[in-house]
């Protein structure tokens, strides 16, 4: 009896082992596998948009503001700290919610927060930063697209958010999160796992904006690849 929990127990770990091992090999294989790849030849270069990252998490920025689309109506100045009306580009994020307002640095992350974001158990949020200028540099690019184009992706980002009866974005109070003064944060739909992370959201939007991207990734560097 003893030998038998033991095969079973050496089995499943075996198949825990090598589950983990595909993942981590996709994880880093995948990413390759460009999309879009003639993006940048696709309609006329009508407006600028940003993927910017924090070596981390990949966050899409677009102006506050433009004849096509007023973010102001979905994420306000007055719910970050210094409620600045001057700044003109906002980076939208979506990630789990616990590593959000929990673990502001990895120093602070808890196995239950980590353990519920990995496996469904968790709710989303939308991450914003206000900015007054945007710097290109080897985590900042910027990206010419058209009207077209980001009509489509404003319907993705957009569509992102969770809304409550009135069709109003749902802010989430936060103190102490270890954040800047120009954040907030939004209730937002889907759920954080494994296999669709903060990275694979902002793919997934470039996605949507007929823009390159990866096939799948969950991290930053799979994006980046892309826009050497």
């Amino acid at each position: 009896m003893v030998k038998k929990i033991l095969r079973i127990t050496l089995k499943t770990i075996g198949v825990i082992i090598a589950a983990l091992a595909l993942y981590a090999l996709a994880a880093w294989l995948v990413p390759y596998i460009g999309v879009n790849k003639k993006a940048i030849n696709k309609g006329p270069d009508e407006i600028t948009i940003y993927i910017k990252t924090n070596g981390v998490h990949t966050d899409i920025v677009v102006p506050v503001k433009t004849p096509q689309m007023d973010w102001t109506k979905y994420i306000k100045y007055e719910h970050t700290d210094d409620k600045d009306t001057t700044l003109t580009y906002v980076g939208l994020g979506w990630g789990d919610k616990g590593f959000y307002l929990q673990t502001p640095e990895w120093s602070d992350l808890k196995f239950s927060t980590a353990f519920k974001a990995m496996f469904y158990l968790s709710t989303s949020a939308i991450h914003a930063t206000f900015y007054p200028q945007i710097q290109e540099d080897e985590n900042c690019k910027a990206i010419k697209i058209s009207y077209q184009q980001y009509e489509q992706l404003n319907k993705f980002l957009t569509e992102s958010f969770d809304v409550d009866a009135n069709n109003n974005t749902i802010h989430i109070p936060s103190v102490n999160d270890g954040y800047g003064s120009t954040d907030a944060f939004y209730e937002a739909k889907g759920k954080y796992s494994l296999f669709y992370s903060c990275n694979t959201w902002a793919n997934n939007a470039l996605k949507a904006a007929d823009q390159r991207a990866c096939l799948w990734t969950v991290t930053d560097k799979g994006i980046f690849n892309h826009y050497k």
